[in-house]
This record gives structure tokens, sequence and C-alpha cells, in this order.
């Protein structure tokens, strides 16, 4: 696998929020997001099999274990290492934007599915056949960045009875929409969803690689 990076923080999102965790960022993706923060890891990255990414996982004595990217499901090694790790005793996340096969994955790996809004400019990507392939311990993120992607999300959430299946997670385009805003629109619906903020941003700030 080709990667970016692999480093230990604080989980910033998911219901996982807040748990020290190792994170392997692979190199790569296929979408271009109108607010991307990752666009380092679109091309520089470093080559490692499988075995040299659990060798490096198990210094850090965590067993939280965030596969994200990039698009960690565009390289073929990624269901492998997720279930090796999964073998191994963590509990394995595996963050996609939505546009990849998520069926390929280990039944436990945790899947995030960030599902594209409008406003990120990716929706024509979303492959709609992953919606059929959630459990009940994944979860599905929307990144809202105005009322439109609000009310787009809503539509998928009750379409799809989203809440019904596993847990939803809406957030707020950092620094662009008002998190008091998206509470207020949640709150006005009673939607049965999880506001998060991007917890990571707000303690180094947005610009910080490796955490």
């Amino acid at each position: 696998m080709k990667i970016n990076e692999i480093f230990q923080s604080i989980q910033g999102e998911t219901t996982f929020q807040g748990l020290p965790s190792v994170f392997i960022r692979s190199t790569g993706c296929n979408l271009r997001c109108n607010w991307c923060d990752t666009q380092y890891a679109y091309d520089d990255g470093t080559d490692y099999g499988v075995d040299e990414i659990l060798k490096i996982i198990e210094k850090y004595h965590c067993k939280y274990v965030v596969i994200t990217g990039g698009e960690p499901l565009s390289q073929k090694d990624a269901p492998a290492l997720a279930e090796q790790l999964i073998k191994g005793g963590y509990r394995v996340l595996v963050e996609t934007n939505g546009s990849r096969d998520i069926s390929i994955l280990h039944p436990d790996t945790i899947k995030i599915v960030d599902m594209k809004c409008p406003g990120s400019g990716m929706t024509e990507n979303i492959l709609w056949e992953n919606m059929s392939c959630l459990s009940a311990h994944d979860e599905v993120k929307f990144v809202i960045a105005d009322y439109k992607d609000y009310l787009w999300a809503k539509s998928v959430i009750e379409s799809y009875k989203l809440t019904d299946i596993c847990t939803v997670l809406i957030s707020p385009v950092f620094n662009r929409l008002a998190p008091e805003s998206l509470a207020k629109w949640i709150i006005s619906d009673n939607l049965s969803v999880r506001l998060q903020l991007q917890i990571h941003k707000y303690i180094w700030g947005s610009d910080i690689r490796g955490v």
C-alpha cells in the first residue's frame, strides 16, 4: 500500500470521538471535494507491505486504528490490512468517501461512509448500492455546507431510513457553516442524528498534519 502518514492522535470524529487512535492515511483519492482538508495525501506517500504496517502499529500499543485517506478503498490491499488488524484484536474504522464498494471489507470493520452532499461537488460519485451493505455498527456521515446540503441530507436519511440502520453523523464544513445554525435545523426537525464537530481542528487548528 502507498501510505501518506501513520500517527497517533485523538479521534476527532465519529462516535469514537475523543479516543486515542492510530491513523493510517493512505495516499490517493478518486474525488476532489471542494473543501478537502487532506490534499497533501493526493500523491505523496511511501510503499509499505501489510506486514510492515502491522509492525508499525504494534509500537503504539493502542487498540483503536483508523484507516483513512485519501480514499483507502482505492488501494487493493486495504481490505486485507483491515482484516489482519481485526484478527490482531484491534477495533478498526475505515473512513471512505462513499464512492467505493464497502462490501469487500471484513464484517467486523466499522465502516464510516461519507455521503457527499451537493456542496462538495462530488454527489454524482456516490455508490448508492453501499446503503444495502451497512450494519448497525457502521456510521454514515454528511458534511454540510449550507441549508441546501442539509435538506438533501435529510431527504437521503429519510429515503433510506438510515437512522433505523446505523448511526448518522451530521457535521458542518469547518469555518464555513456555523455549528449553531446546523444545530437549530436538527432540533427544529427533531432529526435523530448526531451533530459532530471535528474536535481535532479545535484542539490543534485546521492546517496541522499528523493530528
